[in-house]
């Protein structure tokens, strides 16, 4: 579904993504693991669009994404939830949900699935998104991401800062994503417990490069968790 080739990127003379190839298979939930600083949020930035690419490709459904801008990904099949949520705070969590429906030329109304994945935002609907805890919004950004109907889920580190409760809330709901709605998932994560627990397949990065990959219920066999400790 999601094909990347020889990804370059640079950060003035900083060569951050180097000839990074990868593929995300279709209906399932993809892990890309790495410490901090290894290029892993630039990435993603270049998939969705936000950062051009120096050189490289990446092909979605068999299109070229290159010179695409990120509303015109939203509207080939992307949902993009950033490191840090980026809510919109005065916005009421409806408003914001609405927000996420914006590649549609008629209004739309929210469909009872994000509710049903999300109840608190049911509750909280009239509440602006400034006043939400943390893991609420945490949740509010991944349903605005759905008000796209996606079908490749992009999400930035969705468990940073957030209470185990809901971190295992949202491992839940991200495999209902997968297992009933058929929508592919990409995820950046720092929990190596999580990604195990969760995810169906894993890439590992390290200094910008793609060096592992495989399925995630031979992570602890493949020595990933001493992979990106190092």
């Amino acid at each position: 579904m999601l094909k990347v080739h020889d990804l370059n990127q640079y950060y003035g003379g900083s060569h951050i993504l180097r000839n990074l190839s990868f593929e995300i298979p279709s209906g399932r939930l993809t892990t890309l693991l790495g410490r901090n600083g290894v290029g892993k949020s630039t990435l993603l930035k270049v998939l969705i669009g936000a950062i051009k690419a120096k050189s490289g490709s990446i092909v979605w459904n068999h299109q070229e994404l290159h010179g695409l801008a990120p509303w015109d990904r939203v509207a080939a099949g992307f949902g993009y939830v950033p490191q840090g949520r980026e809510i919109f705070p005065r916005l009421t969590v409806e408003e914001n949900l609405l927000v996420g429906a914006a590649k549609f030329s008629r209004r739309i109304e929210i469909p009872a699935y994000i509710y049903e994945l999300f109840p608190i935002l049911a509750e909280m609907k009239s509440r602006r998104g400034g006043d939400l805890s943390g893991g609420q919004q945490q949740q509010l950004a991944i349903a605005r991401a759905l008000m796209s109907n996606p079908e490749l889920l992009i999400l930035d580190e969705p468990t940073e800062g957030i209470q185990p409760s809901i971190i295992q809330d949202i491992g839940r709901n991200l495999r209902k994503l997968v297992d009933e709605r058929g929508i592919t998932v990409l995820l950046v994560e720092q929990y190596y417990d999580f990604a195990k627990k969760f995810s169906d397949e894993y890439l590992v990065m390290r200094r910008g490069e793609i060096v592992a990959q495989g399925l995630s219920q031979d992570m602890d066999k493949n020595g990933v968790q001493e992979m990106i400790s190092v």
